[in-house]
């Protein structure tokens, strides 16, 4: 099968692209910068944006499939900087598809896009996407998410996959944001420190897409609809912050700020920020506050009935890497 990878350059992305070489398929990939490890790999790469629709449609030709990777992602920044890469592409990838015949498509979509602030306690796809959102990624995945699974029809078959808080070597957001935070003073805990997390090892959620390559067909039993990701291992949020710490060699946090509290510095924080134009990330937010002291764990049965998936790297051995490669990175640095 020959499978284009977007967003290709990115932590998840990368690692389907290896995984598909790995079991033989043929890839090319569409990413905005240039990897070295792509340019290294059998993969026939593409350097575009994904919000250019010929560079879509060029990448493209040829294939049997599209993993739809790429996306826009961050908690802060202007609404039509994530409606170009995260709806605007889907666009695009959409319609490389109906122009080249390309019959098979996996989104990788997002579970905040259900999120409206309040506990998610063991919720399923039967969970509504609300009306309102407190970020413009939650708002663009959301829309692009409803876009792709309207598309499914007799010629495309769709499948929207919603990994939440992929972690592991290499890991670009998750364990160096909290690593970062921390050297400098800055990391605390929001609420009473017993809300459950779930998070999905990296290789977990590779498995998850290839899984549903292979399980999407035109009238199968998971085309059309969206399914949640996870290691299904709910765990709460301090330990996991604690034991990414530990993989660190740094102390544990301890130290707690009420939600209520957090909120009105992150709403003070977005205000601030508006006023003065400022385009880096502010350090809270009214979603990073409710995020962190709200539970999201999931019902991934679903997920496991349909495309028959399996968590086969536990977060005991995820940390355990994570540790490795940390291990191996300060050596060399």
């Amino acid at each position: 099968m020959k499978v284009l990878v977007t967003g290709a350059g990115g932590f998840l992305g990368q690692s389907i692209v290896s995984a598909l070489l790995a079991r033989g398929d043929k890839v090319c990939t569409l990413q905005r910068g240039d990897y070295p490890a792509l340019r290294a790999s059998d993969a026939i790469v593409n350097k575009g944006d994904i919000g250019d629709k010929e560079a879509v449609i060029n990448a493209s030709k040829g294939c049997e499939a599209v993993i739809h990777v790429a996306a826009k992602a961050g908690v802060w920044g202007d609404y039509q900087n994530y409606y170009h890469s995260n709806v605007r592409g889907t666009v695009n990838v959409i319609e490389a598809c109906r122009r080249h015949g390309i019959n098979r498509l996996v989104y990788t979509s997002s579970p905040s896009i259900v999120f409206d602030g309040e506990d998610e306690d063991g919720i399923d796809e039967s969970t509504p996407i609300p009306e309102h959102h407190l970020t413009n990624y939650q708002r663009t995945k959301a829309e692009a998410e409803e876009l792709v699974l309207s598309e499914n029809d007799k010629t495309l078959a769709t499948v929207a996959l919603r990994p939440h808080l992929i972690f592991g070597p290499g890991d670009p957001h998750l364990a160096p944001r909290i690593i970062e935070r921390a050297r400098k003073g800055r990391l605390r805990l929001v609420g009473n420190r017993k809300n459950l997390v779930d998070i999905t090892y990296i290789d977990n959620a590779v498995s998850a897409h290839l899984l549903a390559l292979d399980a999407l067909s035109v009238n199968s039993i998971c085309a059309g609809k969206a399914y949640f990701i996870s290691n299904d291992e709910p765990t709460p949020m301090a330990d996991i912050v604690n034991r990414i710490l530990n993989a660190a060699s740094l102390p544990s946090v301890d130290k707690s700020v009420a939600p209520g509290f957090a909120y009105v510095i992150g709403s003070c924080m977005e205000l601030v920020y508006s006023i003065f134009q400022i385009k880096e990330e502010p350090f809270m937010t009214r979603f990073i506050a409710r995020q962190l002291s709200c539970s999201h764990w999931y019902n991934i049965d679903a997920a496991k009935r349909d495309l028959n998936y399996e968590a086969k790297v536990s977060i005991d051995e995820g940390m355990q890497r994570l540790q490795q490669a940390l291990n191996e990175y300060s050596d060399v640095g």
